[in-house]
C-alpha cells in the first residue's frame, strides 16, 4: 500500500508545488456533461475532443489495474501573468513564455515516479501531462486541490488558475486519499466571463471553443471572424482579472522562468522573424505548436 505522506514528500521533492492523491473511478456525470457540450457545438472543429471518450471518463480504461491518482500542480505565474499594457499591440499567454511545460512537467513526474519504484518496486504505472485523454480538472477537484472556475479552469486556493497540471495513474492502492475542498468557489464573481472580449465565457462553466481567442490563436481553427484583440497565442484576458490570480505568488521554480520577453518583440519583428530563426528563439516553447507562420497570421493587421 502507497504512504500518501511519501508520495508528497516526494513530490515537493520534484518540485511540485501542490499534490493530491484520489481513487481511479468511472465519471459518469463528467462524461454526460462533456457529450452535452459536444452535441451542443461548443467544441467548433476541435475534433480530437471526440475521440477516446470511452478513455476519457475512466483512467483504468488508460492503465490496466490503475487504483490510485496522484495529481501534481506547479505555479507558473510570471511578470507577464497579471497582464499587458493597454497600449501593447502584441501578446502573448503567459504559460508559453516559458518553456513547454510538457517537457517540464513530465520530467517532474519521472523523477517522482522512479522515487516511488525504489521504494515500491511492484508498482505499476503511467506518466500524464495533458498529452492523453485524462480528465485532469476532475481528477485534481477529487483530490482536493481546487474548483472548477467560471472560467472551466481549476482554480487552486493558493496558486489561482495558473497552475500546470501532471497526474500519475497508478496501480495500487493508497493509505489515505484527499476530498474535495469545502466551501470554496467563485461565489457571484463573474470578473473572468465579464473580461472575456468575446463572450466565450457560458453560464455553465464552460467554454464556446468557436469564440475563445485561446482555441483560435493556438488550433488555428476557430470561426471565421474571431477578433484576437491583439493575441498572436493563447489569451489570459479571463485570468488576469480573477481575484485568485491577483494575489497568487510569482512562480517559485526556475523551471518556469519566462525565456523570452514578448514586450521587446515588435510586429514587425515577428514578421520578419523565418523559420529558422523562429526554431533557435522558440523552439522549446509552445509556440512551436503554432509556428512562426500561424503567429505571422494572428498579428494585428
Amino acid at each position: 500500500m502507497l504512504e500518501s505522506a511519501y508520495i508528497k514528500k516526494e513530490a515537493a521533492a520534484a518540485g511540485f508545488d501542490i499534490c493530491g492523491i484520489t481513487r481511479c473511478r468511472k465519471l459518469a456525470e463528467d462524461e454526460t456533461r462533456f457529450r452535452n457540450w459536444l452535441e451542443a457545438g461548443y467544441a467548433a472543429e476541435l475534433e480530437y475532443l471526440s475521440r477516446n471518450l470511452d478513455k476519457r471518463f475512466d483512467p483504468s480504461r488508460l492503465v490496466e489495474g490503475a487504483k490510485t491518482v496522484v495529481v501534481c500542480g506547479a505555479g507558473y505565474k510570471n511578470r507577464f501573468s497579471d497582464g499587458y499594457p493597454a497600449d501593447c499591440g502584441v501578446k502573448v499567454a503567459s504559460y508559453a513564455c516559458n518553456r513547454d511545460y510538457h517537457t517540464t512537467i513530465k520530467g517532474m513526474l519521472r523523477r517522482l515516479f522512479e522515487a516511488l519504484r525504489e521504494r515500491y518496486p511492484e508498482i505499476g504505472g503511467r506518466i500524464f501531462t495533458d498529452s492523453a485523454p485524462l480528465l485532469e480538472k476532475r481528477l485534481a477537484i477529487d483530490a482536493g486541490l481546487g474548483w472548477r472556475g467560471r472560467q472551466s479552469l481549476l482554480i487552486t486556493p493558493q496558486f489561482g488558475s495558473y497552475v500546470l497540471l501532471g497526474e500519475l495513474v497508478l496501480t495500487d492502492e493508497a493509505d489515505e486519499y484527499d476530498t474535495p475542498l469545502e466551501n470554496v468557489g467563485c461565489g457571484e464573481c463573474r470578473r473572468c466571463a465579464d473580461a472575456c472580449p468575446n463572450k466565450a465565457i457560458l453560464d455553465d462553466r464552460c467554454i464556446d471553443a468557436s469564440r475563445c481567442i485561446s482555441c483560435a490563436t493556438v488550433e488555428g481553427r476557430a470561426a471565421d471572424g474571431t477578433k484576437l484583440h491583439g493575441w498572436i497565442f493563447g489569451c489570459d484576458e479571463c485570468q488576469s482579472c480573477c481575484p485568485y490570480n491577483k494575489r497568487a505568488p510569482q512562480h517559485r521554480s526556475p523551471l518556469f522562468d519566462p525565456v523570452f520577453d514578448p514586450l521587446s518583440i515588435s510586429r514587425e519583428e515577428w514578421l520578419a522573424t523565418d523559420e529558422e530563426t523562429f526554431r533557435r528563439k522558440f523552439g522549446d516553447t509552445p509556440l512551436m505548436r503554432s509556428g512562426i507562420e500561424r503567429i505571422k497570421r494572428n498579428l494585428p493587421r
